[in-house]
């Protein structure tokens, strides 16, 4: 059986590579977050402890969504 991921639309976000809006994909691939422009195929992927570390010292972070 393929296991299928749940790929949700980021609304308003733009791609660093080809600058459209609303292109973008988010989905988890071995708890691995990743984007993916499906216009142009750039993906960037960033692991949960790259999340946490990316907070700056003076933001504190209420909560992560899981759904």
């Amino acid at each position: 059986m393929v296991e299928r991921k749940k790929k949700r639309f980021v609304a308003g976000a733009k791609c660093p590579t080809c600058n459209e809006i609303d292109v973008i994909q988010l989905f988890q691939v071995n708890e691995v977050e990743t984007i993916e422009c499906v216009s142009c195929g750039y993906t960037q992927a960033q692991a949960d402890g790259e999340v946490s570390t990316a907070t700056r010292d003076f933001e504190q972070m209420i909560g992560v969504f899981k759904p």
